[in-house]
């Protein structure tokens, strides 16, 4: 039985890298997989037989990735969330994403393909949470210090809010 296409897949414009992102990023996460590689076309403003699409599945999500040339750009007004169980994968999955790529504030960082992650623990919106009626400035001020995130001080911080 063939899978159901799913209603919404983020799709993914490179310039003409999109086969090696895919690879990359498949072999960063679990249940990842090449589903389908198109070609293009005579006739069509790609290189005849040059890689078109490629569509994957990227921790079981779906998406599409297109080799479209330089006319447009990845921003940071679109990322990827990643929730991490623990530090070990937090720390794992940044120094791997932001190889020949750049750190930013808060998680935040851009691969070497231009696109943007946030790398965070799966408990963040917890630690950013009020306890006991308090205010989570106490979470916040640490996680604006950070780059990559520390699970560890982020979870102090949170203690400290009573």
């Amino acid at each position: 039985m063939a899978k159901k296409i799913e209603k919404i897949t983020p799709f993914l414009w490179f310039n003409d890298n999109a086969e090696e992102a895919v690879n990359f990023y498949i072999s960063l996460f679990k249940k990842s997989k090449i589903l389908q590689i198109t070609h293009y076309p005579e006739g069509t403003p790609g290189k005849p037989g040059s890689v078109m699409t490629v569509s994957f599945e990227l921790a079981g999500k779906r998406f599409t990735a297109l080799n479209g040339g330089p006319l447009y750009h990845f921003t940071e007004a679109i990322s990827f969330v990643v929730n991490c169980d623990d530090q070990r994968e937090i720390d794992y999955l940044w120094k791997k994403l932001s190889k020949r790529g750049s750190e930013m504030q808060c998680g935040w960082l851009k691969d070497r393909f231009g696109l943007s992650w946030q790398i965070v623990p799966s408990n963040l919106t917890k630690l950013l949470s009020g306890k006991n009626g308090s205010k989570p400035g106490t979470v916040m001020r640490e996680l604006l210090k950070m780059k990559k995130l520390d699970l560890n001080i982020l979870e102090r911080a949170h203690r400290r809010m009573d």
